[in-house]
């Protein structure tokens, strides 16, 4: 009998621990599509996955900052900081393994590119325009 209660709670505090995880990915899923990939303006959205305490992810917020002026209404930039507690979870969702991160969604939010790492801005373009031609604009 004693093993059955301890068998009970410890099944009924996997079960919670499996929702809690379930839900907190729908919940970056939908946060997620509303906020950064379904954008109906933007054929791109480069989404830069790092933490404004990495060396090489400050060196990528400047050339964030010129894409999203010399794109604007093409590219939409998107940038989490991945060491913090609002952040950790698109870094799960996303799946990176190093900081930074870039990943490139084409309009209807589908993954077509990632690096990983300092990206030039000239290769990082490059991304872009193939994706931006591709859609003929």
């Amino acid at each position: 009998m004693r093993y059955f209660v301890k068998f009970t709670i410890l099944s009924g505090l996997i079960m919670l621990a499996l929702l809690s995880c379930a839900k907190k990915e729908k919940q970056i899923s939908q946060t997620d599509n509303s906020s950064s990939i379904s954008s109906a303006n933007h054929l791109v959205t480069f989404i830069e996955l790092g933490s404004v305490r990495c060396i090489p992810c400050r060196m990528m917020q400047p050339i964030m900052a010129e894409i999203e002026k010399e794109y604007a209404g093409i590219v939409k930039v998107v940038f989490y900081d991945v060491w913090t507690e609002d952040g950790r979870p698109y870094a799960e969702y996303y799946r990176i393994r190093v900081i930074p991160t870039q990943v490139f969604l084409d309009k209807d939010g589908k993954e077509y590119f990632r690096h990983e790492g300092y990206f030039p801005k000239e290769e990082l373009i490059k991304v872009l325009e193939m994706k931006i031609k591709e859609e003929g604009k």
